[in-house]
């Protein structure tokens, strides 16, 4: 049985043991109470590991490394301010539950924030993805009371003998609304709608070209929705039937998904049409449950991919910024599911058009997605289809979507190495 304490009596090292591992849900399943507590209270503890993914609050700060070790799952939003500091742990989402259920990620003290149903159950409400595994194989659980929370079901309901400290309270909820896209993205997002057929299911998450394609698929119909995390451009299609999950081929009539990092627009909208599963990574990114889906389109990015289709996602100017998160688990996905395609998608240079993100070569930058996966890689400039290519032809359709400005360097490249090997 948990006990119950106000928030201004909560110290942590009463929990906390010397160098345990303290971690939290992504995004707004972030208890911003708890964090702040934590980062006030820091002198009181003995270096405790921090275990996060995707942050979007001020918590994590280069300055508190004196403090806490930073171990992490994702480097982007403001994740990215701690990830030179950090040590990063690449895996797919898909198997983050089964790595902290057999202790291979290790956490100590789970720090979530939940909403009381009825019947000593909880919500998560804006989180599932693998926050269940990250309860259970903590030590210790402390759960922030928040009353402002949607009362989701599903795999974000948690049962009181799984929480050991509650405090009370707070009505934070951290937003996230959908960013303006570029030119250049909504130029990309026209070419990935134009690949994707009606009646098809598709995986976007969130950013700024997720909003382009989301926005570009407006004249679509029938459209179903299955995706790591949902943003408030979801509504939209939906509102305007674009999206009804009427032809998915399971979840008939739901949008499933991981996470709801929108505003409060949608999560007003989780609460008041429960047309919103959700399901944690086991499921959202499970291949068996995906291959099942019809046309299952997935549409993810990249920071560049060089002339042989290998993708790197993390790695930019020697900074982690992404993830291996959930790409390939929803490469593949593509490619499983019957009429279904995998998508990666991104502006050609970066915004100044000095550099290419097709490239000749990552050197030692990571490939997230191996050349052998690929599917389709779509620019502002047409789309390369990859699968099942040789690799001198895939890198002549590469160049051919690369920006104008880079081509002629990119098949010099490509001709130098030919004769190097010759």
């Amino acid at each position: 049985m948990h006990k119950t304490i106000p928030l201004s009596q909560l110290r942590l090292a009463e929990f906390v043991r010397p160098h345990d591992v303290i971690g939290w849900p992504q995004g707004p399943g972030e208890p911003l109470a708890l964090t702040e507590a934590l980062v006030a209270q820091r002198a009181e503890m003995n270096a405790p590991a921090l275990l996060f993914g995707l942050t979007q609050s001020d918590t994590l700060r280069p300055e508190l490394a004196e403090h806490f070790r930073f171990r992490a799952l994702n480097g982007a939003g403001t994740s990215r301010r701690v990830t030179a500091l950090a040590d990063i742990v690449p895996s797919h989402v898909s198997a983050i539950p089964a790595l902290l259920r057999e202790g291979h990620l290790h956490v100590d003290v789970a720090l979530i924030q939940v909403k009381p149903l009825s019947d000593g159950i909880f919500t998560l409400g804006v989180i599932a993805d693998f926050t269940q595994a990250l309860i259970q194989q903590a030590r210790v659980v402390i759960a922030l009371v928040n009353p402002a929370l949607p009362a989701t079901a599903g795999d974000a309901c948690v049962r009181s003998t799984d929480i050991d400290v509650l405090v009370e309270s707070d009505v934070r909820i951290i937003d996230m609304p959908d960013p303006e896209p570029s030119w250049v993205e909504h130029e990309v997002a026209r070419q990935v709608a134009a690949l994707i057929p009606d009646r098809a299911t598709v995986q976007l998450g969130v950013g700024t070209l997720p909003v382009a394609v989301a926005q570009a698929l407006s004249g679509h119909q029938e459209l179903g929705v299955h995706s790591g995390v949902v943003s408030d451009v979801l509504i939209s299609l939906i509102e305007r039937g674009v999206v009804t999950n009427a032809h998915k081929g399971l979840d008939a009539g739901r949008t499933v998904t991981g996470g709801l990092f929108g505003t409060q627009r949608l999560r007003d909208f989780a609460a008041r049409t429960g047309l919103i599963d959700m399901r944690s990574v086991e499921y959202t990114h499970n291949l068996a449950v995906t291959s099942r889906i019809s046309q299952f389109h997935t549409i993810n990015s990249a920071i560049e991919i060089d002339l042989s289709g290998q993708v790197n996602a993390e790695v930019a100017g020697g900074r982690y910024l992404g993830a291996v998160g959930g790409q390939v688990d929803f490469v593949r996905a593509g490619v499983a599911s019957p009429g279904g395609r995998s998508i990666i998608a991104f502006p050609s240079a970066t915004p100044d058009g000095k550099h290419s993100r097709i490239v000749a070569s990552l050197g030692t930058r990571p490939v997230t997605t191996a050349r052998s996966e690929v599917d389709v890689i779509i620019t502002e400039y047409g789309a390369a289809h990859l699968r099942g290519c040789p690799l001198q032809e895939r890198a002549r359709r590469l160049i051919e979507i690369a920006h104008p400005a880079h081509r002629e360097s990119l098949s010099r490249a490509l001709h130098e190495s030919r004769s190097a090997l010759s």
